[in-house]
């Protein structure tokens, strides 16, 4: 066999084997592989930023919003931290966790007089309402 040939035949194994290990499971229909925790707190995220940043909400003016969603830890977050301070101590931290995707918030805001309404948010947007005030 000349050398071509058999370095041809030596590349078509090993993608024969390569594609023999490869597992016929897929993750669950609409959920892209991604763990709860992160859809969860896309969700989250995805409404904080619009309801409170985009929107231009007054109570939350002088906050950054640092999104650290691609977290390896397992528990994707997003903070809120002094304007322009992006490393900063954060002021809010809000995370999901495990397999059923827990969101929690804790931080200074949490104390004040913003933690209701924060807990408010973040507990109807991690339901996947993502309106920007809860229903009356």
């Amino acid at each position: 066999m000349r050398p071509r040939s058999l370095l041809a035949a030596v590349a078509l194994s090993a993608a024969t084997a390569l594609a023999a290990c490869q597992s016929d499971d897929k993750p669950a229909p609409g959920a892209g592989g991604k763990s709860a925790a992160l859809r969860t707190m896309e969700q989250v995220a995805i409404a904080a930023h619009k309801c409170w940043f985009a929107a231009k909400d007054p109570a939350f003016r002088d906050l950054s919003f640092a999104n650290e969603l691609n977290s390896f830890s397992g528990k994707p977050r997003f903070l809120l931290v002094p304007k322009r301070n992006f490393s900063g101590k954060p002021l809010l931290v809000v995370q999901a966790e495990g397999p059923a995707g827990r969101v929690s918030a804790f931080g200074p805001l949490m104390d004040g007089p913003l933690g209701p309404r924060i807990a408010a948010d973040v507990g109807r947007w991690s339901t996947g309402d993502g309106d920007c005030a809860g229903s009356a």
